[in-house]
């Protein structure tokens, strides 16, 4: 390590230095701006981060051609229309998205800057009072470290002859056959979109199907949103091949693709803050470190690894960077995933949902079905719209948790969550709202079943 007295003099002097451009670095550096305060923002690869480059909207794209492809289908199972079978140009597809990556970096880019921030290209080195990134040395009084996570690489024998998400522009056609390893949301979307292309599909969960899931979305799913893909639970994988995953009692033949979750980039900052046993960097409520002038924000933290709560940990870092003291609140925070349909919901604690309440239990719970709006007509016929449901407290009327799944839910349990946050009276929710009509929302209708019965 350079000792930082003999750097003394020689380094530029920046307030505020960002390392990660991601969602929570990108933000922070904008709030900053906002507020009237500069940051030098130090990126290693591409601004944007996971989510952008990898992650999320690299999923959306190739989501909206498999639900293109699915509908076709379904049109097709219905007589509606009669055509060819179509010819997907994977190749053609990932030019495109890294075509519309540049837009949008470009984008990202000009923000910061028209907020006079600086953005450098390059690995940074970090020291107790300054970074070094390009040879150049650069001091700080505030540091923020937004590094992002990367895949998960559990110990199995083979694991490096697995593709995992950054592979997924790096292919050039869609494989024959994938073996997907995992079992939560990322897997599931990854097991959902190359089913629609036409691959052979099969999840391999070391325990259970999307255990974090209520019990009644998690069958929807399996039954009306994943019916062509093979869940293979509670496998003890031996060994992973080039072109195979050896199971105790069975090997499974296909490309293996790895989907076990995601471990925090924290390697940069190792020597200089503390760190939980799984590499997490550990930050109070105010985004500070175990050092007083040093935050970190996002996924290496540790924390919901979801790029809006990555953008809410780089705004509360950059007002306290900034001098404004602003505190963090994980809770009630809506998630989700997508797959044919939406996937998400809000539970008021951070515990799982139970997928049983006892008779005397303080929780009842109403599910009805999603109705025909907007993106499901066409699935009344085979009784697949949906599934809304809230889990309630019938004394006091609160709401405990509130999922769906339909077109609609990614908003509509959004707006559930900020009700619930802010303690909204829903018995007033219930009266006033008006839906614009035709809506796949149902959450006004579960709210007005609580109050009416």
């Amino acid at each position: 390590m350079i000792n930082s007295l003999n750097k003394k003099n020689m380094g530029k002097k920046s307030e505020n230095i960002i390392i990660g451009s991601g969602p929570a670095g990108r933000l922070a550096a904008l709030e900053l701006g906002i507020l009237g305060k500069k940051a030098l923002l130090i990126e290693k690869n591409y601004i944007g981060g996971n989510c952008l480059n990898e992650g999320c909207m690299v999923l959306c794209a190739l989501s909206d051609i498999a639900i293109f492809l699915d509908n076709k289908k379904r049109y097709e199972n219905l007589g509606l229309i009669k055509g060819d079978n179509l010819e997907i140009f994977y190749n053609e597809i990932v030019n495109k998205i890294r075509k519309t990556q540049e837009i949008i970096r470009k984008i990202h880019t000009h923000e910061n800057q028209s907020y006079g921030n600086t953005i450098i290209h390059g690995e940074a080195e970090i020291f107790e009072d300054s970074v070094l990134v390009n040879g150049e040395t650069f001091e700080y009084d505030n540091l923020l470290i937004a590094t992002g996570s990367k895949p998960f690489i559990p110990n199995i024998k083979g694991s490096e002859y697995s593709l995992s998400s950054p592979d997924i522009l790096k292919l050039d056609k869609v494989p024959e056959k994938l073996n997907v390893i995992g079992g939560g949301a990322i897997a599931t979307e990854i097991s959902s979109l190359f089913s629609s292309f036409g691959c052979d599909v099969k999840m391999i969960v070391r325990g259970e199907f999307l255990k974090e899931i209520d019990k009644d979305l998690r069958e929807f799913i399996s039954a009306k949103l994943l019916s062509n893909v093979e869940i293979h639970q509670n496998q003890n994988i031996v060994e992973i091949k080039k072109n195979s995953v050896i199971c105790e009692d069975e090997e499974f033949t296909g490309t293996p693709f790895l989907a076990t979750g995601r471990s925090p980039n924290s390697e940069i900052a190792k020597d200089l803050v503390e760190t939980n046993n799984k590499g997490a960097i550990i930050v109070d409520k105010m985004m500070r470190t175990s050092v007083n002038n040093i935050y970190a924000a996002g996924d290496v933290t540790g924390s919901v690894n979801l790029t809006p709560v990555a953008r809410m940990d780089g705004i509360v870092a950059g007002r306290n960077m900034a001098g404004y003291s602003n505190f963090i609140d994980y809770k009630k925070i809506p998630q989700g995933f997508g797959l044919n349909l939406n996937v998400d919901f809000v539970q008021d604690n951070e515990s799982v949902v139970q997928d049983n309440e006892s008779e005397d239990s303080d929780k009842k719970e109403i599910i009805i079905p999603a109705p025909a709006g907007p993106g499901t007509f066409w699935r009344v016929l085979t009784k697949d719209t949906g599934i809304s449901k809230i889990r309630f407290n019938p004394k006091t009327k609160e709401i405990h948790w509130a999922g769906a799944v339909s077109p609609s839910s990614v908003s509509d349990v959004a707006y559930i969550s900020y009700l619930m946050r802010t303690g909204h009276d829903m018995e007033n929710f219930y009266e006033e709202f008006i839906e614009i009509h035709p809506s796949t929302d149902v959450f006004h209708k579960l709210i007005s079943e609580i109050y009416t019965h």
